[in-house]
């Protein structure tokens, strides 16, 4: 368990097809100034006019409002989405909703919002030129574990505290969070409200600053404040005021983060990096309307038309701020800026070219002591498709809130069709078009579609053009190709790949493998080291052999790719983690008495809740077939598969397998296969298994097999009722 004191330490990270246009990032500053450190604040469901600096007259906001008026202050900004995980992954990617690899929120499914290798973030760019790189608050993409590439150390942060789902987040007062890869107890927020969980990322934030002054950093905040509910620590100073409790609560929680901001210069100024910090603050989309809170009391949408989930301006036009003394000179904008932007801008300000086959185009250039134009995309793409169903949003939408939707802002003309349902792939002329001028209709009050039949039809054209079912990328940095397991005694081939994937010729590439002490690692085979020209990709395969014993936890294996860009030392690196098989058996055994090593939609012995391997010897589910009963055996359900960790010392499997009692009489309707695999050697398949055939025994020589996999499938386009039971089964040595 990890303690608050090494949690405020700082504990350091271990852990249709069509190809994307190609956009070059500019050229990293040439001004001789050093490189900036990047405070990044992203807020949760901050509305465009809950800051003073954009027209807030009821709730405080000094801090932010002083740093709107030393900096630049961004009038026309936007999030990539109306709702939370589209808007983040644009912004940490660079690819809006129509290109990127997370669209839509997760609907309580944590996995269909992750990011997978190749999914380069902002953060991984910047960490390749030498940043060290940190992340607290609430993240939101991919299932809650820590050794998987949606975590967030797997996506270029070495520290992370917070919230891995978006489910999680909305628990101010957590029982755990996540520090790294592993889960911090809070066991005093178990029935009370103890540790405010936005106070510990703020902590955890300052001491960032403390613990790399001496060194560039990124660090990205992003409190789950303000979104609903309105939990706050203190209502001060509102809790005088003649509102509602979540009224109160929300311009408290809004306030907080004006002190937390505040807090954060402090802190620059006290370590002397005021002069060589860019700080930028924004949201992820509109203000929400959720818990009682009323966002019209505040005037949260300021001038704009919409909340959170409408892509109407109020739902997608959001606060930009760029803060830095000395480096970015006083003013407002309104260049037309997405958080696509951020990814670019930054690899800018860093001095590294990032990735080119984005949406995102920098504004770097705006963030120097003598500011040119900064060129911006030609138009800009939002998309919507989201299950919440709230009052003000609704109407807004005239009651087409659960369709559909997409926008596309090009100069000031600002279209948003609807379609029908929920399916985009209807034919155009089944969505709801409408068109705005925003330079006259900034609420977006007239429809001009039927008066501007052109202009409709060309704005169509660009939302049916920036939509790409999936998206072919280019690569960015290291790729590591290797086994999800690795088991003793085996000689492996382990492949990396040096991408690079920007505008700009790379010089002086290789890769290196790293590999546990007294593992044996040869180079195989190399192609391309040298130079890298713009989309081209090195190689290197490594002949690695795993020591028959091991006493570790856990095995990590690294790839570090170099190479050279504009004078720019750059490195990148890949990280695999495997835990070692568990002991190969020793004597005959049930398999029920041995530790499985993966399963899939097993019970019984397998249940990934129990401790398999370390109960007592009569821990296998009885099994019945036709009334005869076995006293060990394994249940599952189709698709499903097992394995286990031989060792090359079995020489036979036995069991008896088919469609237990239990099953048929459910149904009489199950049918499976069953399948043995000894390795990847087939050796054993059944026929089809009903329980009016009953079941079939299974008598197979696996001699030198590590792996033994138990495999049943649906026989046909399978049903509720294929509970397939392996009984008996037994493995000899000899």
């Amino acid at each position: 368990m990890i303690t608050r004191r090494q949690l405020l330490a700082g504990t350091a990270a271990g852990l249709g097809v069509a190809a994307l246009p190609s956009i070059a990032t500019a050229a990293p500053e040439t001004t001789g100034r050093p490189r900036p450190n990047i405070v990044l604040v992203l807020v949760d469901d901050l509305g465009y006019g809950e800051l003073g600096a954009y027209g807030q007259r009821v709730i405080a906001t000094p801090r932010l409002d002083r740093l709107a008026a030393e900096g630049l202050r961004f009038t026309d900004a936007y999030s990539a989405a109306a709702v939370c995980a589209p808007s983040r992954s644009a912004l940490l990617t660079g690819l809006h909703a129509g290109h990127g690899p997370v669209r839509n929120n997760p609907a309580g499914n944590p996995e269909s919002v992750a990011f997978a290798d190749g999914d380069t973030t902002f953060a991984e760019v910047l960490r390749a030129r030498g940043y060290r790189t940190g992340l607290f608050g609430k993240w939101g993409f991919g299932p809650e574990r820590g050794d998987q590439p949606s975590h967030p150390n797997a996506r270029g942060f070495d520290e992370f505290l917070g919230y891995i789902t978006h489910g999680h987040a909305h628990d101010y007062y957590p029982s755990y969070l996540w520090q790294n890869g592993d889960r911090l107890e809070l066991p005093e927020n178990t029935g009370s409200d103890t540790t405010f969980a936005p106070d510990l990322f703020q902590e955890r934030a300052l001491a960032f600053i403390r613990a790399h002054r001496a060194e560039p950093f990124l660090l990205v905040v992003t409190p789950n404040l303000p979104h609903a509910p309105s939990d706050v620590p203190s209502q001060e100073p509102y809790a005088d005021e003649d509102w509602p409790a979540a009224d109160r609560g929300h311009a408290a929680q809004v306030t907080r983060l004006d002190r937390y901001v505040g807090e954060l210069v402090d802190e620059l100024a006290a370590q002397g990096l005021i002069e060589s910090t860019v700080v930028l603050f924004t949201s992820d989309n509109g203000p929400h309307e959720e818990g009682g809170f009323d966002p019209d009391r505040f005037d949260a949408s300021g001038p704009l038309t919409g909340y959170k989930r409408n892509l109407h301006e109020g739902g997608v036009r959001i606060p930009l701020l760029a803060w830095g003394p000395g480096r970015i000179q006083p003013g407002v904008t309104d260049r037309i800026t997405q958080q696509t932007d951020l990814l670019p801008t930054l690899a800018d300000l860093a001095g590294v070219p990032g990735p080119r086959d984005i949406d995102g185009r920098s504004f770097s250039s705006l963030l120097q002591p003598r500011p040119t134009a900064a060129a911006a995309q030609p138009y800009l793409y939002f998309w919507r498709l989201d299950n919440g169903n709230t009052r003000r949003a609704r109407a807004v939408d005239g009651d087409r809130l659960p369709r559909a939707a997409e926008a596309v802002r090009e100069g000031n003309w600002k279209a948003i069709r609807w379609a029908p349902g929920r399916d985009r792939t209807v034919p155009d002329d089944q969505w709801q078009v409408e068109l705005y001028d925003l330079a006259g209709d900034l609420g977006e009050t007239t429809d001009l579609a039927a008066a501007h039949p052109e202009v409709a039809a060309r704005l169509v054209g660009l939302l049916r053009q920036s939509w790409v079912d999936e998206v072919t990328r280019e690569g960015y940095g290291v790729e590591f190709d290797a086994p999800d397991l690795l088991l003793p005694g085996v000689t492996y081939q382990l492949t990396a790949t040096l991408a690079n994937g920007s505008a700009v010729p790379w010089t002086g590439a290789r890769l290196v493998l790293s590999a546990p002490e007294g593992w044996s690692v040869e180079p195989a085979t190399s192609q391309g080291l040298g130079r890298l020209a713009p989309g081209a990709r090195v190689s290197v395969t490594w002949r690695v052999r795993v020591p028959e014993t091991s006493t570790a936890e856990q095995w990590l294996l690294t790839v570090s790719g170099y190479a050279v860009a504009r004078d720019a030392p750059l490195t990148f690196r890949a990280e695999r983690r495997f835990t070692p098989p568990p002991p190969a058996p020793t004597t005959d055994a049930y398999l029920s008495d041995l530790p499985w090593l993966s399963a899939v939609n097993g019970w019984g012995p397998v249940e990934r809740d129990t401790s398999n391997g370390k109960q007592a010897a009569d821990d296998g589910t009885p099994i019945s077939f036709g009334g005869t009963s076995y006293a060990k055996g394994l249940g599952v359900h189709s698709y499903s598969e097992v394995t286990y960790h031989l060792g090359g010392r079995v020489a036979r499997f036995t069991s008896v397998v088919g469609i237990d009692d239990f099953s048929a009489r459910q149904s009489t309707r199950g049918n499976t296969i069953a399948e043995v695999w000894a390795d990847d050697r087939l050796v054993h398949t059944s026929g089809v298994l009903r329980a009016s055939t009953g079941p079939e025994p299974v008598d197979v020589d696996v001699r030198g097999a590590r792996l033994l996999r138990l495999v049943v499938r649906a026989a046909d386009a399978g049903n509720g009722f294929n509970h397939t039971s392996w009984a008996d089964a037994f493995v000899r040595l000899g």
